[in-house]
């Protein structure tokens, strides 16, 4: 199997998956009973970026289907509550978001994601300012993902 083969299956289940979603609102999922469901953001996690499908959300259950799409590490995803600047967060001597800061409060979080899965976090989020990223920091390589570039503002209405 040639690497660019699982990243077009997963491209064409994604497409299916929203041709199915059909005609409820973007980003809900339908509920059993025909009324809306929880919204739910699709997340690419790439080198070195956090790109959400939609960078709002209205307040409640929100779940992050988070995709590692690589090319080359492993990613976490973070989702922070604040009034800060998603450039401007405090940082440690290696440019590492210091997550207990002030002025943050972490709200959830999937660690070390390999290249290549998606997985979930479901949070329920009240209206506000967020931040997404990716807070690791490879030693080997001597990178803070976030300080790379791997975050992105969110913004959940009332």
């Amino acid at each position: 199997m040639t690497p660019q083969r699982p990243r077009r299956l997963l491209a064409a289940t994604a497409a299916l998956s929203l041709a199915l979603v059909g005609c409820t609102a973007a980003g809900t999922s339908p509920s059993p009973d025909g009324g809306g469901g929880a919204t739910t953001v699709a997340v690419a996690l790439t080198e070195w970026s956090v790109a959400p499908d939609s960078n709002s959300a209205p307040a409640g259950e929100i779940t992050f289907e988070v995709t590692n799409d690589g090319p080359d590490d492993i990613h976490e995803f973070v989702i922070l509550k604040t009034d800060l600047d998603p450039a401007e967060l405090p940082v440690d001597e290696n440019g590492a978001v210091t997550e207990d800061g002030e002025g943050i409060e972490v709200i959830d979080e999937i660690e070390d994601i390999p290249v290549g899965e998606t997985q979930e976090v479901t949070a329920t989020l009240e209206a506000g300012s967020y931040v997404l990223l990716c807070n690791i920091w490879d030693v080997g390589e001597g990178e803070a993902h976030y300080a790379m570039g791997m975050r992105t503002p969110f913004t959940v209405d009332d």
